[in-house]
């Protein structure tokens, strides 16, 4: 049996269901809340979605707004200030933003494999380093106190005087969980970023959790997903047993290259015909990167680096990248798309772009829109 329009949550699933690119992108779309904003609070939503990408301090903040009905920045920075949202380093070994709740469990879930990106990104920098040592080493200076990274790092180096500080500092980030507090995170803000022990900051230790409880979280805000798909996402390796054990309570599919997929029984595969909206997604968004197999949001010809810029969907796909700059007082959007848009797509970019750019630059005298049609 063949759907190429996907499926609506109950309806009967088998193996043999195939899910095609598209039914598999409205799918995609549906968890990550792109296909129309919710009225739901941001706490909710960072919760829903397991986090979102935070490298630089504006990415959670344009990844809410895309998905929440009138979100404002303070939404998120009362939340960073309470402490209930928390930066720190997470899933492949980069910055995302989680709640305080999930981050106790989530964590440590991933340290063998921060510990593996620790050899690979650092383990030259610190070869000969006994990083037991190195992180006991930072857990006293950090003890019920915050640090910035360079404050750290030249402690670090009285002991190691032969290494570089920076280097010893940012190896901390996957040997121990260090969370980095506001205003660190904050719309707009750049400088040192601080270091806490996250028991400290969070005022209770972390705790263990099953991995099947990730996994059964991940399918509900990116299935139907294979398992290399959440290995890809998490940078977590050797998940499949886990899968195994989750399977009599999962369904399953397959992609048109014949792939097993997992999924919810209950979670929303809408048609595939529903329509998408314009998007102006971060670089970095979530649902770029949730999947080994991208085929579902972005063409095989297009290059994967690509997504590390801010993106512009166009009927649930990537069609193009955005940029804004400010120079005085006047914000310029720039939309460089990948192929002409129909005068409907054009409109409808035009008309969200638009948007971002009033929120993004608020406090700019003057807005202008300009159009590349080559990259």
């Amino acid at each position: 049996m063949r759907s190429e329009t996907g499926l609506y949550v109950g309806q009967d699933v088998r193996m043999d269901v195939v899910l095609s690119d598209r039914a598999l992108n409205r799918a995609t779309l549906a968890r990550q809340l792109l296909l129309d904003r919710v009225d739901r609070p941001a706490l909710d939503v960072v919760q829903h979605l397991v986090g979102m990408q935070g490298q630089d301090p504006e990415l959670p903040y344009i990844g809410l707004w895309n998905r929440i009905t009138a979100f404002r920045h303070d939404d998120l920075s009362r939340l960073l200030y309470a402490r209930e949202v928390v930066r720190g380093t997470l899933f492949r070994g980069t910055q995302h933003v989680l709640t305080a709740d999930d981050y106790e469990w989530v964590r440590p879930l991933l340290q063998p494999m921060l510990d593996t990106r620790q050899r690979g990104w650092f383990g030259r920098h610190v070869d000969g380093v006994d990083t037991s040592a190195l992180a006991a080493a930072a857990r006293s200076l950090l003890a019920d106190r915050t640090l910035s990274r360079p404050e750290l790092g030249r402690a670090l180096a009285q002991q190691w005087p032969d290494r570089e500080p920076e280097w010893l500092a940012r190896s901390i980030q996957t040997l121990l969980p260090i969370l980095h507090p506001p205003p660190d995170g904050l719309w707009g803000r750049r400088g040192a970023t601080p270091f806490v022990l996250a028991e400290d900051y969070l005022g209770r230790p972390l705790e263990e959790r099953p991995i099947q409880d990730l996994i059964l979280r991940y399918l509900a805000a990116f299935g139907p997903a294979s398992v290399r798909d959440m290995q890809a996402w998490s940078g977590m390796t050797r998940l499949r047993p886990a899968f195994e054990e989750l399977r009599p309570r999962l369904c399953t599919f397959r992609n048109e290259a014949g792939a097993e997929l997992f999924d919810l029984p209950d979670a929303p595969r809408p048609s595939a015909d529903v329509p998408a909206p314009v998007r102006f997604l971060p670089g970095f968004d979530n649902v770029l990167y949730g999947h080994a197999d991208r085929g579902r949001i972005v063409r095989a010809d297009q290059p994967w680096q690509l997504l590390s810029h801010a993106a512009i969907t166009v009927d649930g796909r990537v069609r193009g990248l955005w940029r804004i700059r400010t120079t005085a007082g006047t914000a310029v959007l720039t939309i460089r798309p990948f192929e002409p848009l129909t005068h409907e797509e054009s409109a409808a970019v035009l008309d969200e772009g638009e948007a971002v750019l009033r929120f993004a630059t608020p406090a700019a005298d003057h807005h202008d829109i300009a159009v590349h049609h080559q990259l």
